[in-house]
């Protein structure tokens, strides 16, 4: 019989690791998990699919893959694992071996190219026969053609010598005619000196007339003025006899009007009439000028006041705004989700409030690091309802279709906003605690109502720097469990075993959403005045309207009874008028007959004047008539001047003519001389260079010459005979011309021409095809057979993986869906498969749904709830408890995170699998339990209690207190 080995976890005060004990022997996790693989313990796992609490909350994070790892290694046969480990691992050998099709095509490739090889080698041995006959032709051809151009140079040189001798000739020919044209250009030049001076003579003539000209025009102008000024008096004396006369005809008509205009009757009755009701007008305006006067002065204060308003509130909308920004920088879709809210709103049935850092106001901005410290940052950004069934219609909103990541609370049913502290704050001055959280704040009632329940801000006061230097006390007298001071948080918890306190302190973060708050009551009030100030304006505006109108109405009145003033006043002035008018233009009338002027004295003094002037014009055309004649005969002289100079031009043209010619024919002589003489330089320096270059191809030094033997000349009939005997008679068997040594070159450079891409290298590089192919040949081979091995053993490998896998997995949906339906959720698991082949890929698919409304969404550590995620957790955990033998299990506070309703339905789950038969004896452990749980017969709970009254482990002694028992009990039967 095999004895099964004691194994025993006992847990230590102080350290973090958990020892076993292995009979009776202390062991870590990596000595005892050997043992435990012994037949005696092959129902025990060290390392199950969780581990320690910390790891339910990260259930949910693991992928699809590490979620299949997991179970196969949990509850599959122990090869199911190896079995997904060789998949992986043969696939990976795979790919690699798959590689090597590619190398094949290449090997194919490379055949292909060692038969073009082939060709090209041969190709090259006859591309290298003609390449030695063209080095051999381009060795010849400047020899050829150097002596080309030294017979040039030759006949240039004799070409150059005649042309020189002809230029002397032509320079010996043209001297006398040069010499003669010379004596012409004098003779010229002197008469057109002669020419110019008579020319400057007739200019001075000439400007002697034109001054005379002058004078004589000045004289006419004099006449004329004359003339003009007798014409003015004449028009003067005309004019005046025409005023004359009509103020003569003015006078009598005004004389007429005057003696018809009777005597004025008396108008200063209707005068004063009308000058009294101009004075009740005059004070009625005034009156209503005042009136309005004031209603504007009014008006004015009510407008600067309706500023001053709009300004302030300008800059609270300007605080909101700020919020605002401040929620969009740093959570982008709860923004999203607040503007799709505020257009929405309709949509809900009661008051949704927006995010809590928005409807938060702080009365005092240096408190909100307090709150902020308080509230959690998931909560600062959630909006708030007041009813479930509009909470689960906006994240379905959110969440599942428009895939925004918010957060959303639900106020208490029951208000808690006007929830009373456990005891006033004044009790607590004597700590230096100024104030309760609720005070310091505004919010909406939904708001605080839930920060009340959740966070009960009515009932965690607020201290100083004197709470913190006495902060021990504080805890010890006060009780409290949440303090904050100055700087601090403390946060103070009493074991339920101990009943020790222990406390633990944070420093105060700053404050980020919080900082910038808005007075709701002068908000409010600010409001109310806006309002009242409107209401003031438009009434202001009517009575001013009404005032206008009765202003222009008086305006109006004005105007008629000024113009009826104006017009019995003008009635009582008229007749002074005439009188003061008719004395005036008899003063003028004197005056014009005082101003007569004598035209018969101005005639004749005009007479006079002009007979003077004549005299003056006669003498003037004298002169000019003397100066004209010098003119004339000036001109004559310079006539004859400028026949003589223009003979003298024909023939000097003439001589140039006949000197042009010649010196026409010399520069054409002085001109093939020069090109002569250029064409010898160039031939010569050509010469030098044709036979440096002979020299370099034949490998000549410069004072050696070719070899006679070289240079005798042969046909090209025979020239394939002696190319045998290139070496020694190649310049007698190569042409003599350059045009067949050309043609025949070409001729062998297209034949080259024709072997292109070819070089040495191409021997080479056709034997080291040869031995690649060879090698590569062989590796195919290898790698072919080795890739059939890893096929067959894949095929056999995934035969027996992955048929108990889908069983498996059919197993685990079906308990899985089993647990769902009980809870009336919906709950499937599924391998999910991307790509058969791709094993690594594989993975084990958990899709949820816990509400009507919703859809089937795959387990995420973000999409469900902590709850919802702490119940998926346990029951896949119960999904494989009966595919997997174990002699016990142990769940510890898996209920912690999940509602009351979730909890309940969990525990009585565990409750009816645990208590079947054949299934493992289960430790469920756990801080609390819920009212009204159902239990079983076949439980038993347990209660550990511990503290400091507990007796110790080493006095423990259990048959000691059954023989306590059996006395107690006889004593009370008797």
């Amino acid at each position: 019989m095999v004895q099964t080995p004691q194994l025993e976890l006992q847990p230590l005060l102080s350290g973090e690791c958990l020892p076993f004990h292995l009979e009776g022997q202390v062991g870590w996790v990596q000595v005892v998990t050997e043992q435990c693989l012994a037949p005696g313990l092959c129902g025990l796992q060290t390392s199950p699919l969780l581990r320690w609490n910390d790891r339910v909350g990260e259930f949910a994070k693991l992928s699809k893959i590490e979620l299949l790892e997991a179970t196969e290694k949990s509850v599959g046969p122990p090869e199911m694992y190896q079995f997904h480990c060789e998949l992986k691992n043969f696939r990976e050998k795979e790919r690699e071996l798959e590689v090597n099709k590619d190398k094949t095509n290449s090997l194919e490739k490379m055949r292909q190219r060692l038969e073009r090889y082939k060709q090209d080698v041969e190709r090259y041995h006859e591309r290298k026969r003609h390449l030695d006959l063209i080095e051999m032709l381009e060795r010849k051809r400047p020899w050829v053609e150097y002596e080309n151009v030294r017979q040039q140079h030759e006949e240039i040189k004799q070409s150059r010598d005649q042309a020189k001798e002809e230029l002397k000739n032509l320079k010996e020919m043209q001297f006398p005619v040069k010499k003669k044209i010379q004596e012409t250009e004098e003779y010229f030049k002197n008469l057109d000196m002669k020419i110019r001076d008579k020319a400057a003579e007739i200019k001075d003539v000439s400007q002697k007339c034109k001054q005379k000209q002058d004078a004589l025009e000045l004289k006419d102008k004099q006449i004329e003025e004359i003339n003009q000024a007798l014409r003015m008096k004449k028009d003067e004396e005309m004019d005046r006899q025409v005023k004359i006369h009509n103020t003569q005809k003015m006078i009598e008509e005004w004389k007429n009007e005057l003696s018809t205009m009777a005597v004025s009757a008396d108008l200063q009755p209707q005068t004063d009439a009308v000058n009294n009701e101009l004075k009740k007008l005059q004070e009625e305006r005034a009156n209503i000028d005042s009136d309005i006067s004031d209603l504007t002065a009014e008006k004015m204060n009510q407008k600067r006041e309706e500023k001053r308003i709009t300004d302030r509130l300008g800059q609270l909308n300007n605080i909101m705004n700020m919020k605002e920004e401040n929620l969009k920088g740093k959570f982008r879709d709860t923004h999203s989700a607040l503007m799709w809210l505020r257009n929405n709103k309709d949509k809900f049935k009661k008051k949704v409030c927006e995010p809590m850092m928005l409807e938060i106001n702080m009365k005092d901005n240096r408190h909100a690091k307090y709150v902020e410290n308080h509230i959690s940052s998931n909560d600062m950004r959630a909006f708030v309802f007041e009813s479930q069934e509009d909470m689960e219609k906006f994240l379905v909103e959110m969440r599942d279709h428009q895939k925004l990541r918010v957060n959303a609370v639900c106020a208490p049913a029951e208000s808690r906003a006007e929830s009373l502290p456990s005891r006033p704050i004044e009790e607590l001055h004597q700590y230096g605690f100024f104030s309760y959280l609720r005070e310091l704040f505004d919010a909406p009632h939904p708001v605080m109502s839930y920060l009340c329940s959740q966070y009960y801000v009515h009932d965690v006061p607020v201290g100083t720097e004197k709470t913190r230097n006495m902060i021990e006390r504080v805890i010890q007298e006060t009780k409290l469990r949440q303090i904050y001071t100055a700087e601090e948080k403390y946060i103070v918890k009493v074991s339920a075993y101990t009943n020790l306190t222990f406390s633990t302190n944070t420093s105060l973060r700053e404050a980020q959403f919080l900082t910038s708050s808005v007075d709701t009551d002068e908000r409010r009030q600010l409001e109310n005045e806006q309002r009242d100030i409107n209401n003031t304006l438009k009434s202001l505006d009517m009575h001013l309207t009404t005032l206008f109108e009765r202003q222009k109405h008086l305006e109006h009145r004005d105007n008629e009874l000024r113009q009826q003033k104006k017009e019995l006043v003008e009635r009582g002035n008229r007749r002074r008028q005439l009188e003061s008018k008719i004395g005036v233009k008899y003063d003028s009338l004197r005056q014009l007959e005082e101003d007569a002027i004598s035209l018969e004295d101005e005639y004749q003094q005009a007479n006079v004047k002009i007979k003077e002037i004549n005299t003056q014009k006669a003498r003037l055309v004298t002169e000019l008539m003397h100066h004209i004649k010098n003119c004339i005969s000036l001109n004559i002289l310079k006539a004859d001047l400028v026949l003589q100079s223009t003979t003298v031009a024909a023939e000097k043209n003439r001589l140039e003519s006949e000197c042009n010619e010649g010196s026409v024919q010399l520069r054409a002589a002085e001109q093939r001389f020069c090109e002569l003489d250029e064409r010898k330089r160039l031939l010569t320096e050509n010469c030098k260079e044709l036979l440096k270059k002979a020299q370099q191809v034949c490998k000549l030094s410069p004072d050696q010459r070719l070899p006679k033997e070289f240079q005798t000349v042969c046909t090209k009939t025979n020239l394939r005979i002696s190319l045998k005997f290139w070496m020694l008679y190649a310049f007698q068997a190569l042409p003599t011309t350059l045009e067949e040594i050309d043609a025949f070159l070409n001729e062998e450079k297209t034949r080259a021409s024709c072997f292109t891409g070819l070089n040495a290298s191409v021997v080479e590089e056709y034997n080291k095809q040869i031995e690649e192919i060879q090698q590569l040949t062989e590796y195919l081979e290898e790698k072919k057979k080795e890739l059939d091995n890893y096929k067959q053993n894949i095929s056999q490998v995934k035969e027996r993986w992955l048929n108990p896998l889908k069983k498996l997995i059919e197993q685990i949906n079906g308990k899985f869906s089993n647990f769902f339906s009980s809870m009336q959720c919906v709950g499937e698991v599924d391998l999910h498969v991307e790509n058969e082949e791709e094993y690594d890929k594989y993975g084990i698919r958990i899709r949820v749904k816990f509400h009507r409304s919703t859809e089937l969404h795959e387990l995420t550590p973000y999409h469900q709830s902590g709850g919802e995620k702490s119940v998926s957790t346990m029951l896949y955990l119960m999904a494989l408890q009966e595919l997997n033998r174990c002699p016990f299990r142990v769940v510890d506070e898996i209920n912690q995170g999940m509602d009351p309703m979730n909890e309940r339905r969990v525990f009585e789950m565990v409750v009816k699998t645990a208590c079947k038969e054949s299934t493992s004896q289960y430790f469920f452990i756990t801080p609390k339990l819920l009212q009204n749980l159902t239990y079983n017969d076949k439980m038993t709970v347990l209660f550990v209690y511990n503290g400091p009254f507990m007796l110790e482990a080493n006095k423990w002694n259990l048959k000691s207190f059954c023989r306590r028992r059996r006395r107690l009990t006889k004593s009370q039967v008797f």
